[in-house]
C-alpha cells in the first residue's frame, strides 16, 4: 500500500479511502481465508505466469469496487485472464462470492494498490484496462490524489498492447474533464469517440454496477474509451 507520506509526487499519493468496512459475513470471511490466497497476485513475479497458459487475452480492472463488472466480464469471457485490484477488503470479499457463484477460475486478485504490481506486467501484456467510477476527490485541495494523472497513463501505455483499450467511467463531470485533459494530450492514447453516443452510452458488453444503477437516477454517466496508439 502507498502510504500518504511515502511519496508526494502527483499520481503517487494514496488514491483510495478506507481499507475495511463492516464485519464480513461468515461465508465471505471463509472465502477471504480459504480462496483468496490461492488466487492472489504475488508481487515480484510476472503476472502472466500466474494465469493458465491458454488464456487468449489479459485484462486488468483497477479499483473494482464490489466486483459486479469484473465478475460479469469473467463469466462472459472465461478464456480471458483478468487481474482485479482493489484495496477495500469488503469489496474483495464481495467479488470472491460472485466468482464462487459463477464458478469463474480466470481471475487473479491484488487486494491493495494496483501500482504495486505494475512492474510485474510486461510491456504490451494487457489487452484492456478498466478504471470505473474511481473516487473523484472533488475538493480542489485533494485533486492531487486523483488516480488518473500522467504517471498512471504512462504506466497504462507501457502495459497495453498496440491497439489495446483503456476504459474509464464516471458520473462526476469535473473528473471527466480532468481525465480528458490528461488523456487527450498524452502521446500514446487516442479517444475513440466519434459522436455523443460514444460517451453517453456504455459499450455493448457493459455490466452496470449497483453504484451505477443508483447514480443513474439523477446523474449523467460518461463512458470514455481510449485506444493505445501503435508504438513507433
Amino acid at each position: 500500500m502507498i502510504a500518504e507520506n511515502e511519496n508526494t509526487e502527483p499520481g503517487y499519493l494514496r488514491s483510495y479511502g478506507r481499507r475495511r468496512g463492516k464485519k464480513l459475513r461468515p461465508g465471505r470471511e471463509r472465502l477471504m481465508e480459504d480462496v483468496l490466497p490461492g488466487i492472489s497476485i504475488k508481487p515480484g513475479a510476472p503476472v502472466t505466469d500466474q494465469f493458465p497458459s491458454d488464456i487468449r487475452e489479459l485484462w486488468m480492472e483497477i479499483g473494482f469496487g464490489g466486483g459486479e463488472h469484473l465478475a460479469a466480464q469473467a463469466k462472459a469471457h472465461p478464456d480471458v485472464g483478468i487481474i482485479g485490484c482493489e484495496p477495500f477488503l469488503n469489496g474483495v470479499a464481495k467479488l470472491l462470492s460472485l466468482l464462487d457463484e459463477n464458478k469463474s477460475e480466470n481471475v487473479r486478485i491484488y487486494a491493495d494498490d494496483a501500482r504495486d504490481i505494475f512492474p510485474d506486467v510486461a510491456d504490451g501484456a494487457l489487452d484492456r484496462a478498466f478504471i470505473l467510477f474511481p473516487d473523484p476527490w472533488p475538493k480542489a485541495k485533494h485533486h492531487k490524489r486523483r488516480l488518473i494523472q500522467t504517471p498512471l497513463l504512462d504506466d497504462l501505455a507501457r502495459m497495453l498492447k498496440d491497439g489495446g483499450e483503456f476504459r474509464f467511467a464516471s458520473d462526476h463531470m469535473g473528473y471527466v474533464r480532468w481525465v480528458l485533459s490528461f488523456a487527450l494530450k498524452h502521446p500514446d492514447f487516442e479517444w475513440m469517440a466519434e459522436g455523443p453516443s460514444d460517451w453517453r452510452d456504455p459499450p455493448d458488453d457493459w455490466t452496470r454496477t449497483r453504484y451505477e444503477q443508483k447514480a443513474l437516477a439523477g446523474d449523467v454517466m460518461v463512458y470514455l474509451r481510449f485506444r493505445r496508439k501503435p508504438r513507433a
